[in-house]
């Protein structure tokens, strides 16, 4: 996308290309890779050691973050080439674009990502101490000597739909769509403008700094505010593996607020807004420069 019209815009290209492009989603993989190699040393050095048990994560979150990033770029530009035949006379960022393809990439996210969250989630649950603060939950298994209720990936997948059927599979799904729909507005949003802003007027488009700056800081404030929600969704999908608590979203709002006070939904929001930061520049960066070195751009272009 050498001949975009100006940084971070997914526009003129598409006139040459067609609005449709596979390499933002190839680019996506690359990206979620990145973040996987940075982010799960902080999940699991409490347990495993730094890149112990990393192959999960990072072929799901890969893939994940792979049509995620594809989803919203596309439907950014599409949007853009929508509106104006000619992105090159329009603004360069119109936030009903970019508002509209954040939620997009958001509603099919949930559709992807919520069986692999939800198989995240119950390995954790026996893998290490699951904190009581997050879920109200004992971790069973590590306090009776149990053995563990899931092998592996493989077999809580196998587990979950034979047991609780395909519908199991999207346990908390609607917790997640109320998570994540606001949290891609408030990820890709606060990038685009963010490196619009860091990036002097003179240069064609914004440095690999700019980019980490810009990734790290929409990263923090998108889990930041996402964390009440976030609470919400690992305590439904962690139901009813050892008991079933709660009967939906309003419930599980309802019945933790009752035992635990306001306080219990903004547990781990510091946390998470750290952890934010480097994962998602992490992300970013290599989102950018991938779709770069794929496109033989020489400047970085915004998704």
């Amino acid at each position: 996308m050498g001949t975009d019209p100006a940084p971070g815009k997914p526009g003129a290209a598409a006139g040459a290309m067609g609005n449709f492009q596979l390499e933002d989603f190839v680019a996506g993989w690359i990206g979620g890779a990145a973040s996987v190699v940075v982010g799960h040393p902080l999940d699991t050095v409490k347990v495993f050691g730094f890149f112990k048990g990393m192959s999960f994560p990072l072929a799901s979150i890969a893939v994940y973050n792979s049509v995620v990033f594809g989803v919203f770029s596309n439907t950014q530009r599409f949007l853009s080439h929508h509106r104006c035949r000619e992105p090159e006379a329009g603004p360069p960022h119109v936030l009903s674009d970019l508002l509209l393809a954040s939620m997009v990439a958001g509603v099919v996210s949930v559709g992807l990502g919520a069986p692999v969250d939800l198989i995240k989630i119950r390995l954790q649950m026996q893998t290490q101490p699951f904190q009581e603060a997050n879920l109200g939950l004992k971790p069973r298994v590590a306090a009776l000597g149990e053995q563990p209720a899931y092998q592996g990936p493989v077999h809580c997948f196998t587990t979950i739909v034979r047991t609780e059927g395909l519908a199991g599979l999207y346990r908390g799904a609607s917790a997640m769509l109320l998570r994540d729909v606001p949290g891609y507005c408030l990820y890709f949003i606060p990038y685009v403008f963010l490196s619009d802003w860091i990036t002097p007027e003179a240069c064609a488009g914004p440095s690999p700094c700019a980019v980490w700056l810009a990734g790290g800081m929409a990263g923090a404030i998108s889990w930041g505010t996402a964390s009440p929600m976030d609470v919400v969704k690992s305590r439904l999908q962690a139901d009813g593996v050892y008991v079933n608590k709660y009967r939906g979203v309003l419930d599980c709002i309802s019945q933790s607020y009752q035992k635990e006070g306001l306080k219990v939904f903004f547990r781990g929001i510091t946390v998470n807004a750290v952890r934010g930061f480097p994962m998602s520049a992490a992300m970013f960066l290599g989102y950018e420069l991938s779709l770069r070195a794929i496109r033989g751009d020489h400047v970085v272009t915004s998704p």
